[in-house]
């Protein structure tokens, strides 16, 4: 079976958008093969640089098998009159390929009808794929895409070469005005070969394209990535005692920069120093893609580490041009450092109403007047629960904590917002009586209230900034779902999922006594009389947020904690506003699932909800409460003496909540259970009996429902598809 190449070449591709733009592309081959038919042999594996994204599938069938299927036609009614067959049969005949004589009758639920056995022969994979690619390939997601021959043909970039092949014959796929072929294209700059100025790679067959690329400097992401790293490393060396500081994601980004990365050691004026580590990191990382490097203390060193698109800087111009650029950035900064200090937070606060929050949630001064208000009163309810928690410093914080939105250095730097002001909060006077431990801890506040800014990202290290993050959070969620800008689908211009996750994962995290309903009623409570609340049109405001932050609440326990959907959900059917509370729950139930009695009593309830429903479905009567003298087998009642004792127990150590002892009490009743389901029927003839039995089991699942809803449990090894 052949080998299948496709290759894009293009202008660059931004960095951020090479790696879900590549697995989009391989889900999309992968999925028209098996929609053809064609399913490979092997993986799908792929090559992606800046100016590529190419995949490669292994084996797959030349052609699609042969296929036999029964193809059904008109009735037998008006396919045959007086037994000879009328111009529907022939019609039929005609487009199936078959004599009318060879027509056959199956019968079907709606009747007898025509039918026909045709065997259709599979189309060639070249055929398909050259039909079927242009329009994957076009149907590629981008954040920001562009055109550049005419209105309806979009890439993110100019596509400037195409290679398609089935081994090696071309598949011959023509898109934006270029055909494929067998040519590809080494790196830019050092790919060329002797008499090709263009950097031509002449590709004999896909098994042999990964080594023709290495061959004209080009390799594929894991290689770049292991030889990005020792080069780090090797660079670092010569410095003793030094380290490069690892950064993931600043690893992946120069990653995708490079075709055939190299790495260089520069070097800065040691009187940079004296700026906030910060200021210098960000400066080296988010402006110019520098590692920076540290000693053994993890105190930043005057060095930084580049990485190349190209070969060593054997002359070192590449070097000093790299070394000129970051001294005028930090000059930049400690410009605008000291500029900024002519005027305190505290002074800068007045200056937040000329910016703008939202434009119909007004000024940032508005939100920090918010903010400090609801942030004052989560201390309160942390402090009423017996956690430590320093009001002041709350309240100092909140007022602060937008200041440096004002700043010179922020606006230059915009990924320092929070920053700047947690570090000017450290070095600025604020009270003269202010203790130096109190003024250290607003910092700290400032500093962590963007946080967590992702599902990887920290919480924020104290109750205090915690706090301050909630509020400032649920504001913003608060004012734009009052305005019903509620995400959508892949639409989130606000970023609200993530302002959401980060206060699930904050109050989960710190341990904290909120509820998501609590939170966000006052958040929009603190709207009220003011300009904003007038534009305010969603009604369902309430209802809309707890559906949205159930979801989260989900989103956090799956995928940041582990658990197995259905204990998420099972937790969820119950409670999904006290998040703490949620999280212990999912935790006790995922410690007593694999207990045989707890499997038992899953299916119980299943059981139990689906007689109870099947009754409402049928307007059976239900009585409001078990009578004991319409108890007539010893099973229901042993189940119903055995109830009132044990909801006392469950109900103390829920209180005390100690959920996995309690979920053991509960599965304890399982052989009194299984003894009533063996023994007694439910949906008798007799009316009073069969209510009576009914409000046994309404009050087996009320009761025993308020830690988790064992309904939700899979059980028998079985997936549930929801």
């Amino acid at each position: 079976m052949p080998d299948f190449l496709l290759e894009i070449g293009c202008e660059e591709i931004p960095a951020r958008m090479i790696d879900a733009a590549s697995l989009e592309l391989r889900d999309r081959l992968s999925a028209l093969l098996q929609r053809e038919r064609l399913d490979p042999a092997g993986e799908i594996s792929h090559l992606d640089t800046p100016r590529r994204l190419a995949v490669l599938a292994s084996g797959i069938p030349a052609s699609q098998p042969d296929i036999t299927e029964q193809v059904n036609g008109p009735s037998a009614q008006v396919a045959y009159k007086d037994g000879q067959p009328t111009p529907a049969a022939h019609a039929f005949a005609k487009k199936v390929g078959v004599d009318v004589g060879k027509l056959e009758k199956v019968s079907t639920p709606k009747g007898e009808y025509l039918a026909a056995t045709v065997k259709r022969k599979g189309r060639t994979a070249a055929e398909i794929l050259a039909e079927t690619l242009p329009k994957e390939i076009s149907s590629l997601y981008w954040p920001k895409a562009m055109y550049w021959r005419k209105r309806g043909e979009v890439f993110v970039r100019p596509v400037r070469w195409l290679v398609a092949m089935l081994d090696e014959q071309v598949v011959p796929v023509e898109l934006f005005g270029i055909a494929a072929g067998k040519t590809s294209r080494g790196h830019r700059i050092i790919g060329s070969k002797a008499g090709s100025e263009t950097g031509s790679v002449a590709v004999s067959k896909p098994s042999a394209y990964v080594e023709a690329l290495r061959g004209a400097k080009v390799l594929g992401v894991a290689e770049r990535e292991q030889l990005i790293r020792k080069a780090l490393d090797a660079r670092t060396r010569t410095i003793p005692g030094a380290r490069w500081r690892e950064d993931k994601p600043l690893v992946a980004s120069v990653v995708n920069l490079t075709e055939f990365p190299s790495v260089i050691l520069g070097s800065f004026d040691p009187e940079f120093l004296d700026l906030p580590e910060e200021v210098l990191v960000t400066v080296m990382r988010d402006h110019q893609k520098y590692f920076a490097i540290e000693d053994a203390n993890r105190k930043l060193l005057p060095h930084f580490l580049a990485v190349l698109n190209t070969a060593a800087d054997s002359d070192g111009l590449i070097r000093h041009g790299n070394e000129r650029v970051l001294r005028a950035r930090f000059n930049d900064a400690r410009f605008f450092w000291q500029t900024d200090q002519k005027q305190t937070l505290r002074q800068r606060v007045d200056l937040l109403r000329n910016v703008t929050f939202q434009k119909d949630l007004g000024s940032y001064y508005d939100k920090t007047m918010r903010v400090q208000h609801m942030a004052s009163w989560l201390s309160e309810t942390v402090k009423q629960s017996g956690m430590a928690v320093r009001p002041g410093v709350v309240h100092k914080a909140a007022l602060l904590a937008k200041t440096d939105l004002t700043t010179e250095l922020v606006k230059e730097f915009t990924e320092l917002q929070g920053i700047v002001g947690a570090l000017y909060a450290r070095v600025q006077q604020f009270d003269e009586d202010m203790r130096p431990d109190v003024q250290l801890a607003i910092s700290r506040a400032i500093y962590d209230h963007y946080k967590p800014e992702s599902m990887e990202d920290s919480v924020p290290a104290t109750v205090e900034g915690a706090v301050l993050s909630i509020a400032d959070k649920a504001d913003s969620i608060a004012g734009m779902f009052a305005l019903g800008l509620i995400p959508s689908g892949s639409k989130d211009p606000f970023a609200l999922r993530r302002q959401a996750n980060g206060i699930v994962k904050t109050i989960a995290e710190k341990k904290l006594p909120f509820h998501l309903s609590e939170i966000m009623a006052d958040a929009r409570g603190r709207y009220q009389g003011s300009e904003a609340e007038k534009k305010f049109s969603n009604a369902a405001y309430a209802e809309s947020v707890r559906s949205f932050f159930r979801e989260r609440l989900e989103f956090y326990l799956k995928d940041a904690r582990g658990y197995a959907y259905d204990v998420v959900s099972a937790v969820l059917a119950v409670d999904a506003d006290d998040v703490v509370d949620a999280a212990a729950r999912a935790e006790a139930v995922k410690n007593v699932r694999g207990s045989a009695d707890f499997e038992s009593i899953s299916s119980a309830f299943k059981r139990m909800k689906n007689i109870l429903r099947q009754a409402a479905e049928k307007t059976k009567i239900v009585s409001l409460r078990v009578d004991p003298a319409c108890l007539q087998e010893e099973s229901e009642k042993k189940l119903a003496a055995l109830i009132p004792q044990t909801v006392a127990t469950v109900d103390k150590l829920r209180a005390a909540h100690d959920y996995e002892a309690a979920l053991r009490e509960i599965a304890s009743l399982r052989p009194a259970i299984d003894k009533f389901f063996d023994q007694v029927m439910v949906m008798v003839d007799d009316d009073n009996l069969r209510a009576n039995r009914l409000a046994l089991l309404q009050t087996v699942v009320k009761e025993f429902s308020t830690i988790a809803d064992f309904s939700e449990i899979v059980t028998e090894g079985k997936e549930s598809t929801k």
